[in-house]
């Protein structure tokens, strides 16, 4: 039997992103079907990302900074490198929100307009 396993949406955006920019992301990250149990991002940035949890009854893990740099991530944005010392906002934001052990599903899908990064984790539930 295998464990339960818990799916976080991991989020990075410009300050500019719309809703429409999150839900693509998230779409493009979820493409297949998969059902994610919590939106997540950098603290600073969730103010933006709640009408979008609001909307999915999702609930929103704000993520501290500091944890976002020691995450792997398997892609590598300049601007998050310098702004959160992690390689991608979304992929670092969605491995921080889980438990340990976690793993990507995927690199970071990225918006239809480039303004938004959608990237999921998972994780056994304890």
């Amino acid at each position: 039997m295998e464990p339960d396993i818990v799916i976080i949406a991991g989020f990075g955006f410009r300050q500019s992103a719309s809703l429409a920019s999150l839900e693509s992301a998230l779409a493009k990250a979820t493409k297949g079907g998969i059902m994610v149990d919590a939106l997540a991002t950098v603290e600073n940035k969730t103010q933006q990302l709640a009408p979008l949890a609001r909307k999915l009854a999702l609930p929103l893990i704000p993520v501290a900074a500091a944890p976002l740099a020691g995450q792997p991530t398997l892609t590598h944005s300049p601007a998050s490198v310098a702004r959160y010392g992690a390689g991608s906002v979304a992929e670092a934001s969605a491995l921080a929100a889980v438990a340990h052990p976690a793993r990507l599903l995927a690199p970071r899908s990225l918006s239809s307009d480039r303004l938004a990064s959608c990237a999921l984790a998972e994780s056994p539930i304890p």
